[in-house]
């Protein structure tokens, strides 16, 4: 045993020095340049650069590309971009927009109050009140008055403020208004009606529309020179239409040429609503035939009607928007007296054959109208009315130089500036 470990040592003695030299010799002459492997050929992806191996941060990863504009000296590699896709994670901003995003209830730390605006918005809407313009057109005798009246659920119309009024057929078309403060559950608005007399009441109706577009005209000839002024007012008053509802009579035929010239020429400055008066004078299959022909008659001539589709927000107000554009005309009925049906009192017509409920859809469509223009579309009328009509007129009364050679009436705006 001894001998044999003897024998070892002295053979470790005897290796070592060869190995060291070979290994001498190895590290003074270059090694030749061997092909790459599958591996190190590999070229990464666009997705595959942020998933590398590679050093600490500002180091290279193994196979990452340098990028544009950044060096890429031999011994300085280049971070690939962290905002790749597919990458692991992101840092900085997206490309394209500055750093942001949709913070809601679950993301938020604690309760903000951000909430309260609304009731801070109800407040001062309560504590101001607002104004509502509303123009109603029509023959003598389709029950106007009575259906404004109906509508608010008071007495609004000249003819229920005036206690000696008499019936007259003007000779012209004169445009007369009422205003009344309505307040219902400690929210005011000042109501005005504007009524036009003698609107196709004359044999000859030619141009009768002129003094209703005049008028129009002038409320919005009066906001501008208000919007003019150096030092206006700080709540410029509103004097303009909001809102137009057109009386049709129950005919059962079609448009006639007074209702399609009309229409024609207020449906640019004004939001029109068209209405069939005295509904109860026809069946309900004349009502659904007479409605066909104006929705055909008004898409025939051109006639913009409110609401109209071009103005429609959002795929919801679309949805809503349509349900109404499918019923228009709304086939009304107006009445101020109240009836007892099943031990309730209603508003309704008092015929032989029963009583015509006034509020009741299934009698006719008060209900559907009422609804449009005081419920669910009355901020939006008003908003219509200041965004795309005044703003109308506005960018042409500007463009033309009409701020300088004065208004429609010849009043000169310059003075205001």
């Amino acid at each position: 045993m001894r001998e044999d470990r003897l024998k070892v040592e002295e053979s470790e003695r005897t290796e070592a020095p060869a190995l060291m030299e070979e290994s001498e010799r190895t590290e003074k002459t270059p090694k030749d340049p061997s092909p790459l492997s599958e591996e190190q050929q590999h070229v990464p992806q666009r997705g595959e650069l942020a998933l590398q191996t590679g050093g600490s941060e500002g180091q290279p990863a193994v196979g990452a590309l340098p990028q544009e504009g950044q060096g890429g000296q031999e011994g300085q590699g280049s971070s690939p971009d962290p905002r790749v896709e597919g990458g692991a994670e992101t840092r900085g901003p997206p490309p394209g927009g500055p750093q942001g995003g949709v913070l809601r209830g679950p993301d938020l730390l604690g309760y903000v109050g951000i909430e309260a605006v609304l009731d801070q918005m109800r407040r001062k809407t309560m504590k101001a009140g607002f104004e509502f313009n509303i123009m109603v057109v029509g023959q003598s005798g389709l029950g106007k008055s009575t259906l404004v009246n109906t509508l608010f659920k008071s007495k609004v119309s000249r003819k229920s403020c005036s206690p000696n009024y008499e019936e007259k057929i003007s000779k012209t078309v004169q445009l007369q208004s009422v205003s009344h403060v309505i307040e219902e559950k400690g929210v005011r608005m000042k109501l005005t009606v504007i009524d036009t007399p003698g609107f196709g009441d004359q044999i000859n109706n030619d141009r009768c529309w002129e003094p209703v577009v005049k008028h129009v005209n002038e409320q919005y000839e009066k906001y501008l020179k208000e919007e003019l002024r150096v030092n206006r007012q700080r709540k410029i008053p509103d004097t303009r239409v909001h809102c137009c509802i057109y009386f049709l009579p129950a005919s059962g035929h079609w448009l006639r040429p007074i209702d399609v010239e009309f229409m024609k020429r207020l449906g640019k400055i004004v939001s029109i609503v068209p209405v069939i008066a005295k509904a109860d004078t026809l069946t309900l299959e004349e009502r659904t035939e007479f409605k066909q022909r104006i929705r055909q008659d008004l898409v025939a001539n051109g006639i913009q009607v409110y609401p109209q589709k071009e103005n429609d927000e959002d795929a919801e107000e679309r949805l809503l928007n349509n349900t109404i554009r499918e019923s228009i005309p709304f086939a009304v009925v107006g009445t101020d007296r109240e009836h007892q049906v099943n031990g309730h009192r209603v508003l309704g017509r008092k015929t032989k054959w029963g009583i015509v409920e006034v509020e009741n859809v299934a009698h006719c469509e008060f209900a559907n109208l009422r609804d449009l223009l005081i419920r669910s579309h009355l901020e939006d009328l008003k908003q219509v009315t200041h965004d795309v009509h005044y703003e109308t007129y506005r960018v042409q009364r500007l463009t033309a130089g009409a701020v300088h050679q004065g208004g429609p009436n010849g009043s000169d705006l310059e003075s205001h500036l």
